[in-house]
């Protein structure tokens, strides 16, 4: 195991970029909504997955208010909540 942290610091720069570019976030729903689009597509990306379809399935079993199994997380229930009544 390497003695840095590169790893971390390259995973994180996608996001860090996002948010100095645009000047961050202007809600909570925003932030969390893009904390889950970065999450789906980094795993996506580590398991050699097709972004495209991973998150076709989050947002096809998002739409249903299911859990999303596969990841070992659920959607916050309160996104669940807004999904289901819109």
């Amino acid at each position: 195991m390497p003695p840095t942290n590169n790893v971390s610091e390259r995973a994180l720069r996608p996001s860090v970029i996002f948010r100095k570019v645009t000047n961050g976030f202007r809600s909570e729903w925003g932030a969390q909504t893009y904390a889950v689009f970065r999450s789906v597509v980094s795993t996506a990306k580590l398991h050699k997955r097709s972004v495209l379809e991973d998150l076709r399935r989050v947002l096809d079993t998002a739409s249903t208010g299911e859990a999303i199994t596969g990841w070992g997380e659920q959607l916050p229930q309160r996104r669940r909540r807004q999904l289901a009544n819109p």
